[in-house]
């Protein structure tokens, strides 16, 4: 269950990504709130696997993203990493 609950913040955090590279503008709060889940997800592993690292990285983007323009096809391959990562997750 638990999994299933953490994949769907994967794919939600990963769509929200997509929103971004393709030009969305969403609340700076958001943003904020979705990179810490994500920094807190990736300390749930304590960053031993891909995994975690996939989490962290994309938590970190998310916050820096607040203060300068990431490139979109940056944005996307996170992105996609984070949607695959939360699809697998609903298939265990």
């Amino acid at each position: 269950m638990l999994l299933k609950v953490l994949g769907a913040i994967d794919v939600l955090t990963g769509l929200i990504l997509v929103g971004l590279g393709l030009g969305a503008e969403i609340q700076k709060s958001i943003l904020i709130i979705c990179g810490v889940i994500l920094i807190i997800k990736s300390s749930l592993g304590f960053l031993k696997d891909f995994a975690s690292w996939i989490d962290f990285i994309a938590g970190a983007v998310f916050l820096i993203f607040i203060l300068i323009n990431i490139p979109e096809i940056i944005l996307m391959i996170i992105s996609m990493l984070i949607i695959q990562k939360g699809i697998f997750s609903f298939l265990d």
